[in-house]
């Protein structure tokens, strides 16, 4: 079995990062484990959010898979038997992510991994971590 990705978005999300991106250059995203807007993943350009050894890359995003998807390391350890998917739904976005002022936001969907896709991902060891 191939090794399952820990991130996903939506041909939606896609075409929203696009338009961001058009207008931002180049994106990350930072998914937090606060409440209220710490539990919606937030849209940053590059760089714009600090990264560090207590963040998990889940992966990248985006209609050319260059956007990287980052979450805090506690958060993670509670969605790690998790796939993540970005989705974009009708709303004012949260506090500073990128989308706030587009009419959308930025969602998570998940669902969890089954016993295969969990077997493959442990042997393919832990996921990067920032600096």
């Amino acid at each position: 079995m191939t090794t399952p990705a820990r991130i996903l978005s939506t041909p939606e999300a896609d075409a929203l990062m696009a338009r961001l991106a058009a207008r931002h250059g180049a994106l990350m995203f930072h998914q937090s484990g606060g409440c209220c807007d710490g539990s919606a993943p937030m849209c940053y350009p590059a760089g714009e959010f600090r990264v560090g050894g207590q963040d998990v890359l889940l992966g990248l995003v985006g209609g050319a898979g260059d956007i990287p998807v980052w979450i805090g390391a506690a958060q993670f350890d509670y969605w790690r038997h998790t796939q993540v998917t970005i989705d974009v739904v009708p709303g004012r976005g949260a506090g500073f992510s990128l989308e706030g002022p587009e009419g959308f936001r930025f969602i998570v969907r998940s669902r969890v991994f089954t016993d295969d896709e969990a077997t493959a991902l442990a042997a393919a060891g832990e996921p990067t971590r920032g600096e």
